[in-house]
Order: structure tokens, then C-alpha cells, then sequence
């Protein structure tokens, strides 16, 4: 079960699954298209999930998920560790 944290949402458990799922390096504008939510809504998750560690940035406005995002999402890491 993944756990349950105060700053995230469920836009941010979309975003890891579709970085995950697609394994692809992908833009927030293009994120933004696939789940329908705005380029600047993603743009602004996609920040938090970076000071997390959840994300990884590629380039320059490109991201994919990192290891500890894999982690998260199978469930393996502990609340307090994304706090």
C-alpha cells in the first residue's frame, strides 16, 4: 500500500503512474495533455515530486521517474520518508 502523505494528491499518484507506465522522458505539457489537467498544474506537481526525489530531471523541462518514485508506488517507502 503506498502511503498516505499531506503534500500530495491524487494528481501526483497520476503523474508517477503514467511516468512509470510509459517509461518515457516526458514534458509537463505533455503529461498535462494525457491526463487532462493544465500544463501549469502539472508543471507545479511535477515541482514538488522533483524535491521529493520522485521525479528526476533529463534535460531541461524533461522528466522521467527515478528509482525512489518505483519505490513509492510499489508501496516501499515509509510516509515519514517523503515528509
Amino acid at each position: 500500500m503506498r502511503p498516505r502523505v499531506d503534500w500530495m494528491n491524487q494528481t501526483d499518484d497520476r503523474i508517477l503512474e503514467l511516468l512509470d507506465e510509459s517509461d518515457l522522458i516526458l514534458t509537463p505539457a505533455i503529461i498535462a495533455r494525457n491526463l487532462d489537467y493544465t500544463r501549469n498544474w502539472i508543471s507545479r506537481r511535477i515541482g514538488e515530486l522533483e524535491d521529493a526525489g520522485l521525479v528526476d530531471p533529463v534535460d531541461t523541462g524533461y522528466y522521467r521517474i527515478s528509482e525512489r518514485g518505483r519505490a513509492y508506488l510499489a508501496g516501499e517507502i515509509d510516509a515519514d520518508d517523503l515528509e
